[in-house]
């Protein structure tokens, strides 16, 4: 079975934005592929969507309950690795090294650093949408 990393972004954008982000996280409720994360990755989500700029879209009973489906839908990675990759931005290195260390196929992101490396040691790092277009062709 596929494994799938979300990087942060995603994971705010399935939560608080309806179309193609929640049809992905669907997919993933669904089991169609294992969706892994790491504690550091969910502590930074729950960071994140404690912003000042998310009060309007969230709940912290929103937060605890999407936590808690993530934590049940998704595979908690033990991450070992400490390599950097994101010169500009090395808080991306988080999801990096979660889908470094549970041998994912691909990291999906919105993210224009990660989504500019294209792929990092076989792992393919591609857009929602590219995502969905995978997951629908079948075509892993």
């Amino acid at each position: 079975m596929l494994i799938i990393v979300f990087d942060i972004n995603v994971l705010v954008s399935s939560l608080i934005v309806k179309g193609k982000p929640q049809d992905l996280w669907q997919k993933a409720k669904d089991k169609d592929f294992t969706l892994a994360f790491s504690r550091e990755m969910l502590t930074d989500l729950v960071k994140v969507l404690r912003r000042k700029k998310f009060e309007k879209y969230v709940t912290n009973t929103d937060i605890q309950l999407f936590s808690n489906d993530l934590q049940i839908t998704g595979k908690l990675v033990p991450v070992k690795s400490t390599f950097r990759v994101v010169a500009e931005d090395p808080d991306d290195d988080i999801i990096i090294r979660a889908a470094h260390d549970v041998k994912a196929d691909y990291i999906v992101s919105g993210d224009r650093h990660l989504l500019a490396l294209k792929e990092f040691k076989g792992i393919r790092i591609v857009t929602v949408d590219q995502m969905l277009v995978i997951l629908n062709s079948k075509r892993y």
